[in-house]
């Protein structure tokens, strides 16, 4: 094995998240977060975020299943009265790939989000899209012409191994396009089968069959309490909290002999880019 990246999902969702992000990456194997800039416990991310540099931190695109960065009257095809995306992800990516204006409207939005992070100062590890929405060929298109100019060097692939065959082309596709691009990404992830439920279990049974090359291995940890989502109402988030600071996990990374850290530590690009407005 080459590397492993340790991925912590949503960070900004919730102080309960940041939190479990916090004490992960001082206390267990945690070496990256994915942030969502337009969550309410953002700004406390971010905070945490300064405090921990060795914390490698990444946009975490939310297309769905969340609130919008730009305010409804901008993007009114895209969001509800409360600034959240509405529809399913098959409508709206029939919608996106169909009408003109709604990609027009996804475009500005993907912008914002990227503007937001490079105005947090930090510097950007990685990106990858909320339910793996880059899954979709013109969202993965619109990240790719927006994202470079804003220091965009790495991406998540979601290429879980065994994973489902009606994905496969799609997932062959977005490698492509990232190889194309000049776009760096992991290999292989661990975390989609069991999402949610990515505890030390999991994490063992992952370890101990690790497939070559650079593994990324998610998960969404957070401190106990309600559930954060109604689409996240099984999540075992301190489960998952609870892997990520486990001896057992530690011990086990230890043993692959695999390199650690972010995006940027793996490939080797530098962690500092003034992004292109």
């Amino acid at each position: 094995m080459r590397a492993i990246i340790v991925t912590a999902d949503d960070f900004g969702l919730h102080e309960r998240v940041n939190e479990a992000v916090a004490r992960a990456h001082c206390d267990g194997a945690l070496t990256c977060a994915s942030l969502m800039v337009g969550a309410h416990a953002a700004h406390d991310a971010v905070r945490i975020a300064r405090e921990l540099p060795a914390l490698r931190v990444g946009l975490h695109l939310v297309l769905n299943d969340g609130a919008a960065t730009l305010p409804r009257w901008s993007i009114p095809d895209l969001v509800d009265a409360r600034g959240c995306f509405e529809g399913s992800m098959f409508e709206n990516g029939v919608r996106f790939f169909f009408r003109r204006d709604v990609r027009r409207q996804l475009g500005i939005e993907i912008h914002a989000q990227f503007k937001a992070f490079a105005a947090t100062g930090l510097a950007l590890d990685h990106v990858n899209v909320h339910k793996h929405f880059q899954l979709h060929p013109t969202v993965l298109g619109l990240i790719l012409e927006i994202g470079p100019r804003y220091g965009m060097r790495a991406m998540r692939l979601p290429r879980e191994p065994n994973g489902s065959l009606l994905l496969a082309p799609w997932i062959a596709l977005v490698k492509k396009r990232l190889d194309d691009a000049g776009i760096a990404h992991n290999d292989w992830v661990a975390g989609i089968a069991a999402t949610g439920r990515m505890d030390e279990a999991a994490w063992l049974a992952w370890l101990a069959n690790a497939p070559e090359g650079v593994l990324e291995i998610y998960s969404h940890p957070a401190m106990e309490g309600t559930p954060l989502t109604p689409s996240m109402r099984d999540y075992r988030h301190a489960d998952e909290f609870a892997a990520l600071c486990s001896p057992r996990v530690r011990r086990a990374i230890e043993a692959t002999g695999a390199m650690r850290g972010g995006f940027a530590d793996v490939f080797g690009h530098a962690r500092t880019r003034e992004p292109v407005t």
